[in-house]
């Protein structure tokens, strides 16, 4: 529709909506894609073009909201001959006769396109400049980079020129010396010299590294000097042949600058650049001309390593590198000298000691063996120095039987009341005092038990000990113990000194003591033998001081001497774990004089001494000679016996009882493991493969108990029962040992001791069974009892009667009948019975029917009739005999 046929005078007027010539539209819809898989719906419109005539101007666009940047206009096409060009595009605002009226821009939108003019404007002038930036970068590294190629070929030219000064240096060195070497020594040196003296006639490989100039010439982008002028002409030509294109300004180059001074350059850092040494200061090192030297010639001229002899230490077993590493030799070879001797071996297995020897001998070597029990030599035992032994007290041991009064008796000379504190009235533990005699002199009293099971406490007493006081007492007389007592001491060789105790009891017979001694070899002084002796009486405390001084001159006579100034040496006592001072030990100072922060070891346990406590409970400084002191700072509880020792710092100690350590396991080792060696041994063995065993875990109050304890147990037992210890040790039980118990479904007890809060909660979840003792008594005859049970009781045969069948009867539903005639004893209904044949056994059973007539009895006695059956056995002939008895089982007891 168009405003032209409206020609008359009529005026249009303007509508508030604007007048504009509309496309005839279609609607569309197109699925835009996106990243991620989004799509989106837009309708669009589709104008369709209007075919204009050849009278009819072109209608204009519609103005947009932001008009687009003005785009040059391409030069127009030659039009095609055949065809009329089409008539130019009007503009459409310079059209006053169209009739149309358009829509002018607002304020916003003029303001919108001035600002988007501006814009281009500012991206195109940043644009030129970051092209003009790169475009100079560019031609600063490829100047550079010119530079620093010049460099590296002065610095390659340079080092060949050095490296042919020293080649002739070197040629005129080894000339200088074939000459006075002589002819002989000059033809060896000139075949030596010969493929290094072309060597520099050869470039070096490019691969080589090369060695960096001095800091004035081999850092990179360093200026060069004004002598090497052609090192600049790139930098200069670089802008005219790089900067060439059309669409961005050439950037001329920078005029060259005078005397400038040289910039630092980022270089690797050496010692030489670090020092800031020149390049005319800077020498070649030792080590580098010896590598160029290996380079230059191969491997080089290696001069035959002189063979060195060296003594070897070689242990009892020692790995392949190790003793490679000893030798300073290569393990290599030694594997090869090893199977050169028919010996496989890795360089991380065991050899033996001679195997060892051969392969360091066969390398030109020196032996010198050492076992692994050298570590202990020098330990114990190591002689004074005449003249520095002054006099000790003496060390007495108090021997005897049970019940016998001897704590009563030490109690009545130390005016201490030790036995009122001992449970059930008897010593279970060894214990070490000193006293001050009447004399002046002090006595040292080491205090044993008379319990059967305490062997190995008086053993120790006895050993430890320098004179034995025999108690014995006078109501009572000599005793086992006693007689044991008398056979330890004369085993350690020490003097007896008899103690006839408790005189003042009626029924004391002192003589009968003295008559019955002279039974084992001991005659005393009022028979015309040698033995000293004393009647006392410890509850009158009579005779005491003349016992003091007898001990103190028996002392005197055997002249007890020994150093104090050394090392000290004693043997322990006795050892405990106490829960809040850990590990203590009782320990007898023999030698020596033992200090605190002192570093002992005692068998297979060592330790810094952290206190020392007397008899008294008293801390004391220093132990001396024949001193009896407590010992805190041990790692753990040694057992009683060992002996201790100082050593000069923990490396040792640590070597000693990790020596010890091993020992010990290697023998329980052996132990467990049963050689048959013989017939007899082999018997023992089967007999004894179905023993029972009773499993314990015993824990007691110190380790001579303990020890004591399962030295009784294990004697109590036969060959069908006995006990199996799995754990002993002193201290507390705690739960690692219910635990153990618990899986292995054996007993817990408990000496003197109690389980500790952890233990109970164990036992009570786990159920096992913890018994506690305090006197060694009840503690084996509980044990005994309950393996007692453990045996099978004994079945015992008591015969009855015999009966021989005269006829045999066949019932229907019974089976079998025999007729029997009782000719002696009786037959009992349920007996067991035996049917014999021909002397010969062929049946064995129940007696199930017994009859006199048509009636069930009971018994029938010799010389009566009866009939009888046996239970699931019917093979009965006349003439058999029927042997009745009965079954009776006994329980036996240990």
């Amino acid at each position: 529709m168009t405003d032209t046929k409206n020609t008359g005078d009529k005026t249009l007027t303007a509508s508030p909506k604007t007048l504009s010539l509309k496309r005839p539209a279609e609607s569309g819809v197109v699925r835009q894609s996106f990243s991620h898989g989004r799509t989106n719906a837009v309708v669009v419109e589709k104008v369709k073009r209007r075919v204009v005539g050849p009278g009819e101007a072109k209608p204009a666009p519609a103005a947009s909201a932001q008009p687009a940047a003005p785009r040059p206009t391409p030069p127009a096409a030659p039009a095609a001959p055949q065809r009329p060009a089409p008539p130019a595009r009007p503009n459409v605002g310079a059209r006053p006769g169209s009739g149309m009226v358009l829509r002018t821009l607002t304020s916003d939108e003029m303001g919108a396109r001035a600002q988007a003019l501006a814009g281009a404007r500012v991206r195109e002038a940043e644009d030129r400049k970051k092209a003009e930036e790169e475009t100079r970068a560019r031609i600063i590294r490829e100047a550079n980079e010119e530079r620093e190629r010049l460099a590296a070929e002065a610095r390659k030219r340079e080092e060949d020129a050095r490296r042919q000064q020293e080649d002739e240096v070197r040629r005129r060195a080894e000339a200088e010396a074939s000459k006075r070497l002589g002819e002989e020594a000059a033809a060896s040196a000139s075949a030596s010299s010969a493929p290094s003296s072309s060597a520099p006639s050869v470039s070096a490989p490019s691969s080589a590294p090369r060695r960096p100039s001095a800091p004035s010439s081999a850092a990179p982008g360093m200026r060069r000097p004004t002598s090497a002028p052609e090192s600049e002409e790139p930098a200069r030509a670089a802008p005219r042949r790089l900067g060439a294109a059309p669409s961005r300004p050439v950037v001329p180059a920078k005029p060259e600058r005078t005397k400038t001074a040289p910039t630092k350059e980022r270089g690797r850092l050496t010692i030489a650049t670090a020092t800031g040494a020149s390049g005319e200061d800077r020498t070649r090192s030792v080590a580098s001309y010896r590598r160029r030297v290996q380079r230059m010639s191969g491997k080089g001229h290696q001069e035959p390593k002189e063979k060195l002899a060296r003594e070897v230490v070689i242990p009892e077993t020692i790995t392949v590198q190790e003793l490679a590493n000893r030798m300073s030799e290569r393990a290599v070879d030694v594997v090869r000298l090893l199977m050169k001797q028919g010996v496989m071996k890795k360089i991380n297995e065991l050899i033996d000691a001679d195997t060892a020897q051969l392969i360091a001998e066969e390398l030109g070597h020196t032996v010198k063996r050492v076992a692994e029990s050298d570590v202990e030599e020098g330990l114990f035992d190591v002689a004074d120095v005449e003249g520095e032994a002054v006099p000790r007290p003496p060390v007495v041991t108090i021997m005897g039987h049970v019940d016998h009064g001897k704590t009563s008796l030490l109690d009545a000379i130390r005016h201490t009341a030790v036995v009122k504190g001992e449970a059930g009235g008897i010593t279970q533990h060894i214990g070490a005092y000193q006293v001050t005699s009447p004399l002046g002199g002090k006595i040292t009293f080491i205090d044993t038990p008379g319990h059967a099971a305490f062997t190995a406490m008086r053993q120790r007493g006895a050993r430890a000990t320098d004179i034995v006081v025999l108690v014995v007492a006078a109501d009572d007389g000599v005793m086992p113990q006693t007689a044991e007592a008398i056979n330890h001491a004369r085993a350690a060789g020490v003097p007896i000194i008899v103690a006839i105790n408790k005189i003042d009891k009626p029924d004391a017979k002192p003589d009968k003591v003295r008559s019955e001694l002279l039974q084992y070899e001991i005659q005393v002084e009022s028979l015309g033998g040698e033995t000293l002796e004393v009647e006392v009486s410890a509850k009158e405390k009579l005779n005491l001081d003349k016992l003091l001084e007898i001990i103190q001159l028996q002392s005197e006579i055997l002249d007890l001497k020994a150093n104090p100034d050394r090392p000290a040496e004693g043997i322990v006592i006795e050892a405990k774990l106490d829960r809040g001072r850990g590990p203590v030990a009782t320990v007898l100072v023999q030698r020596g004089t033992l200090k605190q922060s002192d570093i002992v070891v005692a068998g297979s346990e060592w330790g810094r001494v952290r206190a020392l406590i007397d008899d008294q409970g008293d801390t004391v400084p220093e132990a001396g000679p024949s001193t009896p002191v407590e010992i805190l700072g041990f790692n753990g509880a040694p057992e009683a016996g060992d002996r201790l020792a100082v050593v000069e710092n923990e490396a040792r100690a640590r070597e000693i009882a990790d020596y010890r350590t091993r020992q010990k396991r290697e023998q329980a080792a052996a132990r467990a493991t049963v050689r048959v060696s013989g017939l007899e041994e082999m018997m023992s063995q089967i007999k004894t493969a179905g023993r029972k065993e009773l499993p314990l875990v015993i824990k007691g109050d110190v380790q001579g108990s303990v020890e004591a304890i399962v030295q009784a147990l294990e004697k109590v037992g036969n060959d069908e029962v006995g006990v199996r210890v799995l754990l002993s040790g002193a201290g507390g039980v705690t739960e690692s040992d219910v635990i153990l118990a618990a899986a292995s479904k054996a007993a817990v007890l408990g000496f003197n001791v109690r389980a500790l809060k952890d233990a109970r909660d164990a036992a009570d979840r786990t159920g096992t069974e913890i018994r506690y003792y305090n006197i060694i008594y009840d503690l084996v005859d509980d044990i005994k009892s309950t393996m007692s049970g453990m045996l099978s009781p004994e079945r015992r045969e008591d015969f009855l009667g015999n009966a021989e069948i005269r006829e045999i009867f066949a019932v229907s539903k019974v089976g079998k009948i025999a007729g029997c005639l009782v000719t002696e004893g009786v037959v009992q209904k349920g007996a067991s019975v035996r049917l014999i044949r021909d002397n010969v056994v062929i049946h064995e059973g129940k007696l199930a029917t017994l009859k006199r007539f048509k009636d069930d009895v009971q018994e029938v006695r010799a010389g009566t009739e009866c009939g009888m059956s046996f239970e699931n056995y019917q093979d009965m002939r006349a003439g058999d005999v029927i042997e009745c008895y009965r079954v009776t089982e006994v329980q036996r007891t240990l």
